[in-house]
């Protein structure tokens, strides 16, 4: 029985400090050059020699503000703030790259339907169906009064807003154009046959749309879907719409609990178990050998700031940590920003103490270090044990982070039978699923193209 390969995102943002806060100061990092193309082709570049499956880009609309009640901490140590928007960037690395998938953040709140599906179309074209989608539904109070709104919208009530953006995103992608509208035909001087292309009719509780989807059928239609709440109403939200799904977990027996409560809600929602990939969220620290590993752990915790990730952390939990003594008890709340989050932390009652310490690396992300055996032994022991497909690599000093694991782990990995030794033709989905362009049938999405 052959092994499970595993499948590898690099997690990025197009900011300064993303997961592992304070390691912007590294004398190697790069991460202060993203505002420039010359950033993103060369990460390209780097992942694609790397055979990563894809590139994730995170994004947050909004700013954190949570912590010491103000931007201060967030300006001076640049988390996630300044940031950009993803979307632009992508032409630029699918131009120097031919396989490397593309799974791109957008907040529903902050869209339309109409027109974003459009500019889904316009890059999964672009790239021969190499885009993927990460849906978010935004979680910071700064975000929403950015967008004009008093409060933030309650934490379910996203999850129902997004449903009825997605089911109008699939008309427009999946049933307007049929398949072989498109004709070109020169002599004939018809590029669409008209009676192949219908408008779009939605009359939801938040979305209103009557119109021909402006896009000709791009290669995957619906990009690959990707997802990452792990809420209760996330999970449904997930098992209803989601392809691909980040989970954070400390340890592979959480992974492995959370993973089947997902799977067993794709399949309660009329999906197969296999429908879905789950990836991890984690660090990797190598090393050619033990001691080389440990020694540029022991370098990277020097640049660190616990304290900033502790802010993130506020943010993500709406809680206040900083009004909090190193040990005093902490109240968590039901939180209207990121519940798994909040969840996680009130289940040990961590102090501040402790929220700093699991923060030591900017970060609470799961951390590996070792050589290369080492590695390779512990992302085997998350896929089996876990029950995931893959991990979402987090940088911490860039490009040395992705450069460091494509050199040293992957060809340990190949060894092992756990890891391409080149690229499958395809889409990105063909690539991650080996069955079409399209969504299956039993995906909702499908449904829509099938019964239109």
């Amino acid at each position: 029985m052959s092994k499970k390969q595993i499948l590898l995102n690099a997690f990025n943002m197009t900011c300064v400090g993303h997961i592992h806060h304070g390691l912007w100061t590294h004398p190697r990092d790069k991460s202060s050059e993203f505002n420039t193309l010359e950033y993103w082709t060369n990460i390209a570049r780097v992942l694609e020699k790397g055979l990563f499956d894809a590139i994730f880009i995170a994004d947050v609309i909004g700013y954190y503000d949570v912590y010491q009640q103000g931007v201060d901490l967030t300006l001076r140590e640049a988390i996630q703030l300044p940031v950009n928007d993803p979307w632009p960037l992508i032409s630029a690395m699918a131009a120097v790259t031919e396989h490397l998938g593309f799974g791109v953040t957008a907040t529903v709140g902050a869209e339309n339907p109409y027109a974003f599906a459009r500019r889904v179309s316009t890059l999964d074209h672009a790239t021969r169906g190499r885009l993927g989608w990460n849906i978010v539904t935004g979680y910071v109070e700064s975000g929403a009064r950015g967008l004009g709104k008093e409060l933030l919208t309650e934490h379910d009530r996203r999850y129902d807003e997004a449903d009825d953006f997605l089911e109008l995103s699939y008309k427009l992608w999946e049933a307007s154009w049929e398949d072989g509208a498109v004709i070109a035909d020169k002599a004939r001087r018809i590029h669409t046959l008209p009676e192949k292309v219908h408008p779009v009719k939605h009359d939801g509780p938040y979305y209103h749309a009557n119109a021909i989807h402006m896009s000709a059928p791009s290669p995957q239609r619906t990009p690959v879907l990707f997802q990452a709440g792990t809420s209760v109403r996330g999970q449904r939200f997930a098992a209803q719409h989601a392809e691909g799904i980040f989970i954070g977990a400390p340890d592979p027996a959480t992974a492995r609990e959370t993973s089947r409560k997902i799977r067993q809600a794709a399949q309660a929602a009329g999906r197969n178990p296999e429908d879905v990939k789950i990836f991890v969220g984690i660090a990797v620290v190598p090393g050619k050998t033990q001691k080389e590993a440990e020694e540029k752990y022991l370098e990277y915790l020097s640049y660190a700031n616990p304290e900033a990730g502790l802010a993130h952390f506020s943010s993500s939990t709406n809680i206040d940590f900083s009004r909090y003594g190193l040990d005093d008890p902490i109240t968590y709340g039901t939180s209207n920003a990121i519940q798994s989050a909040t969840d996680l932390a009130a289940r040990q009652s961590l102090t501040r103490r402790q929220l700093l310490a699991w923060h030591k690396l900017g970060s609470r992300y799961p951390t590996i270090v070792g050589d290369p055996a080492h590695v390779a032994d512990e992302l085997e022991r998350w896929i089996d044990e876990g029950e995931i497909d893959g991990f979402n690599l987090t940088r911490i000093v860039v490009p040395e982070t992705w450069e460091d694991f494509a050199n040293i782990v992957v060809p340990e990995l190949q060894n092992r039978g756990r890891y391409r030794t080149s690229y499958a033709q395809g889409t990105l989905r063909q690539k991650l699923f080996e069955r079409g362009n399209y969504l299956p049938p039993n995906h909702p999405g499908a449904k829509v193209r099938l019964h239109a």
